[in-house]
């Protein structure tokens, strides 16, 4: 048979074009960067990434092809099983809603939860408000609230409704900063909640930094437990993130079934220009050409499943899907059945909360994208037992190990769920 000169040519291009996107790439680790304090998560430089293979938190498994990693299940709650001998209330009741997306969702949680603890109020469970005007729903059309109820039993009383004799007019709206402490309580919120008897409470985000402070002392394990121990999804809403994570476990047979999360959205990157740098020559941001790049550098093979973040196939990622063919957005992993009631809705709430919880039990998870979801992604998979965050870099070197680049958030133990598992 003849040979076919296209194909000949064909694959000389292929070969040209890998040999092209590594001679494009340079060192850039972001050693001495630090995140900036400002209160958009869009904002938010990577922090610092590189760091030796021997201080790293987790091991190379051996005999599996591609650089993968074991999971850690040493961490175990650290806050009491038994935080107080009964939860006590008074006749007044905090409110308030959760907003802007899972990854924020954790922190109104726990700042509502401890405003009400430290107040002695009733906890009243949030609405849940989208980016769109009037995109509104339940708490229980995406978390369990039963759940979230007994979880909190020995805290505060949590109830499902205000009551009807209470009048929105007698509330005052109050604004704490994330990570609220008592002491910012007893003196900024009491004695409004004395006068009014019932609160609203709004959470802004003065900074993304989710790292463990010395000025913080021991975190409250009131906070402990609202973070990692009350919100958990609805049954059917679990159950589709379960069918979708096992859907990407058989593509992925030949990696014992372990798959990649890349928190890659392409509006996103538009927004932050992925082209520019920041502080100290930082990057906030990777392509989807980059990534691939990465990822490859790094050792994982060309079948590695992929699971991205962003909504809907958009063509600049096609370069990315021609390197790891087995990548995929959740309208290709999701069942048939359910893509009416998630994918199709006017609402996003359903696929930011499905793109969350997938991240964190992904076996590697590589933000794309730097700022809550990154942070608060990160705090899931600690409390998971799953280390394996790749920050991305543009490396220089034909190969390199991906210890290298585990995020520092982990390979310094430097988040706040170290302050919550030990």
């Amino acid at each position: 048979m003849g040979v076919d000169l296209r194909q000949v040519v064909a694959g000389i291009l292929t070969i040209t074009m890998f040999v092209m996107l590594g001679q494009m790439l340079h060192r850039d680790y972001y050693d001495s960067v630090q995140e900036k304090a400002q209160g958009d998560a869009h904002d938010i430089e990577f922090e610092g990434s590189r760091v030796s293979v021997k201080d790293s938190l987790v091991g190379a498994l051996e005999g599996n092809k591609g650089p993968w990693m074991d999971d850690n299940n040493d961490l175990n709650p650290c806050w009491p099983t038994l935080l107080s001998d009964e939860a006590v209330s008074s006749k007044g009741y905090v409110t308030f809603s959760l907003t802007n997306g899972p990854e924020y969702h954790i922190s109104q949680i726990t700042d509502a939860v401890m405003v009400a603890k430290h107040l002695g109020a009733t906890l009243v469970l949030p609405d849940i408000r989208g980016s769109k005007p009037g995109d509104e729903r339940n708490f229980e059309d995406i978390y369990d609230a039963d759940k979230l109820i007994k979880s909190l039993d020995n805290v505060i009383k949590v109830v499902k409704q205000l009551p009807e004799q209470v009048s929105l007019r007698d509330i005052a709206i109050v604004k704490v900063p994330t990570r609220v402490t008592e002491d910012y309580i007893k003196e900024h919120i009491e004695p409004i909640f004395k006068s009014k008897g019932n609160i609203r409470v709004a959470t802004y985000f003065p900074s993304v930094n989710l790292r463990k402070s010395s000025q913080d002392g021991e975190t409250d394990p009131v906070a402990c437990l609202a973070m990692f121990g009350s919100l958990e999804l609805q049954p059917e809403l679990n159950a589709v993130v379960e069918s979708m994570i096992e859907r990407l476990r058989t593509h992925s047979r030949k990696s014992d079934g372990r798959f990649i999360a890349v928190d890659l959205r392409i509006e996103a990157l538009e927004k932050k220009n992925c082209h520019s740098t920041g502080v100290g020559g930082s990057k906030t941001c990777y392509n989807a050409q980059e990534i691939a790049v990465f990822l490859r550098k790094l050792g994982f093979a060309g079948d590695t499943t992929i699971y991205l973040t962003q909504p809907r196939w958009d063509s600049s990622l096609n370069i990315l899907k021609d390197i790891f063919p087995k990548t995929f957005t959740k309208e290709a992993v999701m069942p048939a059945s359910k893509r009416s009631k998630y994918l199709e809705s006017e609402s996003s709430e359903y696929e930011n909360v499905i793109d969350f919880y997938i991240s964190s039990r992904s076996d590697v998870f590589v933000p794309a994208i730097s700022g809550l979801f990154y942070a608060n992604t990160v705090g899931k998979r600690i409390a998971l037992g799953k280390p394996q965050v790749l920050v991305p870099a543009e490396i220089s070197e034909t190969s390199s190990l991906a210890t290298d680049f585990i995020s520092p958030y982990i390979s310094k133990k430097n988040h706040l769920a170290y302050s919550c598992f030990c």
